[in-house]
C-alpha cells in the first residue's frame, strides 16, 4: 500500500497526558521535522495555510499541510505533502486513520495552490502521512508512509464531463 514505511524510537517523555491537543500536535509536528531530517527530507514550509473553497453558506474553507518537503534520499528529488498525526494510545484507532478521506481532499487541494503558488507544477510530488505515537512513559514510535495517498480518486471523472452528462446509460 506505501512504498516505504520507516519506523523510530525517540526518548521517553512522562508528561504526555498534561499536554493539550494542540500542544501535543506541535510537539508531534517538531519530532517529525526532526525525524524527516535525518531521513534526508529538506524541509520547505510548516503549517502552510491557504483558502480552498468556500462552503454551500458562503463560508471560507481552508486547507492546511503540516510539512512540505523535499525528499533528497533519492533522484529525482520529491516535493512531499506531509500530514503529521500524533496520538497519546492507539487503543482505538492508529493516528494515522484521521487522514480520512475529507482530510486528503482539503490537502490535495492545499498542495495544488501551493504547487501553482510556486511554480513546480511539472515536478513530481507526493503525499505522505508522519504517524507519532506517544505513549506515557515509553519511547514514542514516529512511522513514516511514503505516499499514503495519491489524489486520483479526487479528480474528476472523464465519464462526467458536459458532453457525456446527456448521453443515454448503459446497463
Amino acid at each position: 500500500m506505501w512504498d516505504m514505511i520507516e519506523r523510530f524510537r525517540t526518548g521517553r517523555i512522562d508528561s504526555v497526558q498534561t499536554l493539550s491537543h494542540v500542544e501535543l500536535g506541535r510537539y508531534g509536528e517538531s519530532l517529525a521535522v526532526k525525524f524527516l531530517r535525518l531521513h534526508g527530507y529538506r524541509i520547505v514550509m510548516t503549517n502552510f495555510v491557504t483558502p480552498i473553497g468556500y462552503s454551500r453558506k458562503a463560508r471560507q474553507i481552508t486547507g492546511e499541510i503540516d510539512l512540505i518537503a523535499y525528499d533528497e534520499s533519492s533522484r529525482p528529488f520529491h516535493l512531499a505533502f506531509i500530514e503529521v498525526k500524533t496520538r497519546t494510545s492507539a487503543e482505538i484507532a492508529a493516528p494515522e486513520s484521521a487522514v480520512d478521506r475529507r482530510k486528503q481532499r482539503q490537502i490535495v487541494r492545499a498542495a495544488r495552490i501551493y504547487r501553482r503558488w510556486i511554480s513546480v507544477e511539472d515536478e513530481p510530488y507526493r503525499y505522505d502521512v508522519v504517524s507519532i505515537l506517544l505513549a506515557p512513559r515509553q519511547r514514542a514510535t514516529i512511522t513514516l508512509m511514503r505516499n499514503y495517498f495519491t489524489e486520483q480518486r479526487f479528480e474528476r471523472s472523464r465519464w462526467f464531463s458536459v458532453e457525456n452528462q446527456f448521453l443515454p446509460r448503459t446497463r
